[in-house]
């Protein structure tokens, strides 16, 4: 399967059919069962990791801080791949990383320790220190954890405001519906080693979500959007 720049596409299964370990793989985390990734036309496997986090940034499911730091010096984490050995910050990188949490309606909590947000704010921070990463391709693993729904829709947009800029997102989403607003395509993983992809208009059907999730679905139209919702 090929992904291009310009476009988001949404994995989409069950809890446990390989959502992220597709998403690992492409990040190189991980060996392919078969075949193999590449980037740029490159294995992936064979570049430096450096050279990898310049072109591409992972978004995982859940982080725990190791360290307890501000939410500032969280996103400034990451602009290291564009910093040379031993360097230090410049005033530039935290200029990015204060716009990176602005993107994110976090400016204000850029001196506040990571310990003392919530979880839908320290999900914000994650999406923030990817932002200041810049990469071209985003893997996103369930960005829209411990959000509400208003930040829900404004973290994707964010994505898909980059995607139209001519970056790369891939992520996994658990809402189909939110994959028919914002995905160009969607990777549907069935966990049975079967899969399909195609533009999400004829991917997302309630017969192929019913089957995907074992679980009857049916397609509601609200505001001219597709809505699927359990049945």
């Amino acid at each position: 399967m090929q992904f291009t720049a310009g476009e988001i596409v949404a994995i989409l299964g069950r809890n446990g059919s390989g959502k992220t370990l597709t998403l690992h793989t492409l990040a190189g985390l991980r060996t392919a069962a078969g075949g193999e990734v590449l980037l740029d036309g490159a294995p992936l496997l064979q570049l430096k990791r450096r050279s990898v986090a310049l072109r591409l940034g992972l978004l995982p499911q859940d982080l725990e801080d190791a360290f307890v730091t501000t939410a500032l010096e969280t996103v400034l984490i990451g602009r290291h791949p564009h910093l040379a050995l031993w360097q230090w910050e410049t005033s530039e990188d935290e200029r990015l990383a204060r716009e990176a949490l602005a993107a994110v309606d976090m400016r204000d909590f850029a001196a506040r320790r990571t310990d003392t947000l919530s979880g839908g704010e320290q999900r914000r921070v994650a999406v923030a220190a990817l932002l200041a990463q810049q990469p071209g391709i985003f893997l996103l693993d369930e960005p829209t954890n411990h959000l509400d729904p208003h930040h829900q829709l404004a973290v994707l947009g964010l994505f898909r405001a980059l995607a139209d800029q001519g970056r790369t997102v891939i992520t996994t989403l658990h809402d189909p519906t939110l994959a028919a607003r914002f995905a160009d395509r969607a990777l549907l993983l069935f966990g049975d080693g079967r899969w399909s992809a195609g533009p999400v208009g004829a991917a997302l059907t309630a017969v192929t979500l019913s089957e995907l999730y074992l679980a009857p679905m049916v397609e509601l139209g609200a505001d001219g959007r597709r809505v699927f919702v359990s049945a």
